[in-house]
């Protein structure tokens, strides 16, 4: 019987270092539904896909209501995550994922849409307010901290002051803006290892200075 109680102890004990084994959290922002891909809301999820593919890993697990995937980047264990609460209540999944593996606000690193920023354009922040965006502004009420870093990536302004802002941001890229998004996800990629490695000048160099 102790020979059991000893068993279930190294389970316990391995499933805590398991936990404890992811130390960053990368958020992709947007909607999900096959109606919003390829919207200005949801390059951020395009951007998490696109490290996704590069480190050869599927953001297909149904976890803290988002769609997530574990992966290794610079050297760091990360949970990459697809919110699936829809925009505005991004928060919450990025919480209860951030309590679970007991993750500090300062490595969450969360890609997300900004419409001050040219199509192809990327900024990184190591904190800030959420400027706007309601996604942002449901992280920073979720976790009551803004000192996470993100990477801002440009869809480009409304044509108008008048345009709506919810039909502009929830309109698809015209290809041309589409194509010059995807162009960055390289930089996006390497600018996110900087970051983990807690490279801020160098994230902001690769990243800042394109387009």
């Amino acid at each position: 019987m102790a020979d059991i109680f000893d068993l279930f102890k190294k389970i316990e004990s391995g499933s805590s270092a398991a936990n404890s084994s992811v130390s960053w959290l990368i958020v992709g922002l947007g909607n999900p539904g096959a109606e919003y891909v390829r919207t200005r809301h949801n390059v951020g999820f395009a951007a998490v896909d696109a490290l996704a593919q590069a480190v050869g890993v599927r953001i297909d697990r149904a976890k803290y209501h988002a769609l997530v995937g574990e992966a290794t980047v610079a050297g760091a264990r990360v949970l990459l995550m697809k919110p699936q609460t829809y925009m505005n209540a991004s928060g919450k999944a990025v919480a209860e994922a951030a309590r679970f593996y007991k993750i500090d606000p300062t490595h969450i690193l969360v890609y997300s849409d900004d419409i001050s920023l040219a199509p192809g354009r990327l900024r990184v922040r190591a904190d800030g307010s959420a400027g706007g965006h309601n996604g942002l502004k449901s992280i920073i009420e979720c976790l009551g901290a803004q000192n996470f870093p993100r990477i801002k990536i440009g869809v480009g302004q409304k044509p108008t002051p008048e345009y709506d802002l919810a039909d502009w941001v929830l309109g698809k890229l015209p290809i041309a803006d589409g194509e010059a998004v995807d162009a960055r996800h390289k930089d996006l990629i390497a600018g996110t290892e900087a970051l983990i490695r807690g490279e801020y000048d160098l994230a902001m160099r690769l990243c800042n200075g394109g387009r």
